[in-house]
């Protein structure tokens, strides 16, 4: 992380409501990917407003989502309705240790603090658990698509997304998968895409305003009046097994006694996770 960093990071508050209208989903092939079979434990960090949360209920999974931001969080309340919520970053997780299956972080894991954030993430997953990460990315080899790269910014589109991953001994192999998708766009949802982006949104007003006039310019040459245009991604997932040391990592003791809110879905508990037991004074959130 950089210095701009937290700024940019928390900047998604302030355009949730836009984040929420513009921001494209995930395939549902690339989240049976990332999570793999089975009806799973999935802790969601940077879960924003409930994208990737859609499918992964969806899909049956008994989900968790977490966000620093409360804004993206009643944003996602509106759309879903998960196993539980919680205000909460990845580099504090109030979760126990070894409770859930897969920790899946969308279009969220670069904004990490990851010296922190990669020991807690391991900490929280059971033994041959999963660390999920994915990211839409524009494909800019679309002429259109590189013009509009240039305005709005390309911001993580060519960095090493998983280094802190490769460079950490806490993760094993990392896999790789890719997958296209399709964005349909009006002049209204564009304008809403670029709002949502941290760089447009820490920009002052007046710089602000001349980002969207360009590209409101980029949309009526390349437009398609009514019809729009079609917004061209790929889909790019990553997942690693966590490689635990025979203890789990110290936790320092604190109250998790409302960190999660629990939603009211009924479910059937999951099975006790192996020995070694629970760290000395984690306090067990129950759910329902």
């Amino acid at each position: 992380m950089n210095a701009e960093t937290p700024d940019h990071a928390l900047s998604f508050g302030a355009v949730a409501d836009a984040y929420d209208r513009a921001r494209p989903s995930y395939p549902a092939e690339a989240a049976r990917w990332l999570t793999g079979n089975g009806k799973l434990t999935v802790l969601e960090l940077g879960a924003g407003t409930g994208k990737l949360t859609e499918v992964l209920v969806g899909a049956g999974h008994r989900v968790i989502a977490t966000d620093p931001l409360p804004e993206m969080l009643t944003r996602l309340r509106a759309r879903v309705v998960p196993f539980a919520i919680g205000v909460s970053g990845a580099e504090a997780i109030p979760s126990p240790s070894r409770s859930v299956d897969v920790v899946v972080c969308a279009q969220s894991f670069h904004w990490f603090d990851h010296a922190r954030a990669l020991p807690e993430i391991a900490r929280v997953l059971r033994p041959g658990g999963v660390l999920a990460l994915v990211w839409n990315q524009r494909d800019e080899g679309i002429p259109w698509v590189k013009r509009l790269g240039r305005i709005i910014g390309t911001e993580g589109q060519d960095e090493d997304l998983v280094k802190p991953i490769r460079d950490s001994a806490l993760f094993g192999f990392i896999e790789e998968a890719k997958f296209r998708t399709w964005q349909r766009l009006d002049r209204d949802s564009l304008l809403d895409l670029v709002r949502s982006r941290s760089y447009v949104a820490t920009l002052d007003d007046d710089a602000r305003l001349a980002v969207l006039a360009k590209v409101l310019e980029l949309y009526d040459d390349y437009g398609r009046g009514h019809d729009g245009m079609l917004l061209p991604y790929v889909t790019r997932c990553f997942r690693a097994t966590v490689q635990h040391p025979p203890d789990p990592p110290p936790r320092p003791e604190r109250s998790t006694e409302h960190a999660f809110e629990a939603t009211g879905v009924e479910e059937t508990e999951p099975p006790e996770p192996p020995e070694p037991p629970e760290d000395p004074g984690t306090l067990l959130i129950d759910f329902h």
